[in-house]
């Protein structure tokens, strides 16, 4: 990437304080093994074995206070992830014009990209986008009146000959996971363990391979800037360099996250912030870049269906207690219009669901 772009540098109060990093020993370690050993959560009760039931009470304590949290004993398996992550690394060694042969743009969302921004700065950082069901359907446009639709579709590279055949395994078992956490998820609000499953029928979720090369000025720049997941929640894998940083709730702190060997890092989204009516927060978290080592990440957004009109769960809302804090939206609509500042700088930061809030 060569000498820092201009492009690249942030704001002086958004640059990361790479003295500092404070790891956030905080943010929750939770065992799923009790879920590997239970047939299904369909039926939840207090008769559920305590395990279970403290699980439930886990999940709920740490999308409360953190809106994020590892998980160990997850049933992914380390070898397929291992496998994925040499294969992301041989197609990111290619030189950038192989790399550009699948590159992704407004018409096709998937595929390589290098040029990304975000808040409107660019970002320190290639990826390869691809998504979980081929093809995915989605609005043709983010104007609302628009009621066309267009398929986009995975692009893949020729090169590892392995690739596409370790990412079509992987998005199958870590989808798995994803919906058991969907259901924990579900099961903390007090709500039926399918009661969100639903949501996902056509889901137009995407994995991403992302890879930070070294930065010769990381104290300027940042591989992704500060940003909340749009979605409904991010299952992340990553190597053993650290990076992400989750701004701590108590205070808006930086603090930078430990790497777990084998665990995943998770975090709920703004779907679920509305769905759960401002009870679990989406939390603000952004990429730090160092001089010298390279790194590689592997984060599954877990999206809703296009057609899925996002607004909080009627469950949830008591018009005296706990009146509605969002309009609904369009969830295919909002992703549309977030995409936009993929490829193009715009007079206002991402599309937000602050843009949806209901003043008190």
């Amino acid at each position: 990437m060569g000498e820092v772009d201009p492009a690249y540098i942030q704001a002086i109060e958004h640059r990361p304080k790479i003295i500092s990093g404070l790891e956030a020993g905080g943010i929750p370690l939770i065992d799923l093994s009790p879920l590997l050993s239970s047939d299904s959560l369909e039926g939840y009760s207090k008769d559920h074995p305590q395990a279970i039931l403290d699980l439930v009470e886990e999940i709920k304590g740490a999308c409360k206070d953190w809106g994020f949290f590892q998980v160990i004993n997850h049933g992914v398996s380390y070898d397929l992830l291992r496998r994925l992550q040499t294969a992301a690394k041989e197609f990111f060694d290619l030189p950038l014009e192989e790399k550009r042969r699948v590159t992704k743009d407004e018409e096709n969302l998937m595929g390589y990209y290098d040029t990304e921004h975000t808040k409107n700065v660019r970002d320190w950082r290639e990826v390869l986008d691809f998504v979980v069901v081929d093809p995915t359907v989605i609005p043709h446009s983010p104007e609302p009146d628009d009621q066309r639709l267009r398929q986009i579709n995975n692009q893949w590279p020729e090169y590892p000959s392995d690739l596409r055949e370790v990412c079509e395994e992987y998005c199958r078992v870590v989808e798995k996971l994803a919906f058991n956490l969907l259901e924990l998820i579900s099961l903390s609000l007090g709500l039926p363990a399918k009661r969100l499953n639903g949501f996902f029928k056509d889901q137009i979720s995407y994995i991403r391979l992302n890879h930070y090369p070294p930065c010769p000025t990381p104290h300027l720049a940042l591989g992704l800037g500060r940003h909340k997941d749009s979605g409904a929640l991010t299952v992340l894998a990553t190597d053993d360099i650290g990076g992400l940083e989750v701004k701590r709730k108590t205070d808006g702190e930086w603090i930078r996250v430990k790497t777990i060997p084998e665990s995943y890092i998770i975090n709920v989204g703004d779907v679920i912030q509305v769905w759960s009516n401002d009870r679990y927060e989406s939390v603000e978290h952004r990429v730090v870049v160092n001089s010298e080592k390279e790194r590689f990440s592997i984060p599954f957004f877990f999206d809703p269906s296009h057609y899925e009109m996002v607004k909080p769960l009627e469950e949830l809302v008591d018009e005296e207690k706990e009146p509605a804090r969002f309009k609904e939206y369009n969830w295919g609509k909002f992703f549309c219009k977030r995409k936009l500042s993929n490829f193009k700088k715009l007079p206002v930061e991402n599309h937000q669901i602050t843009d949806f809030k209901i003043a008190k």
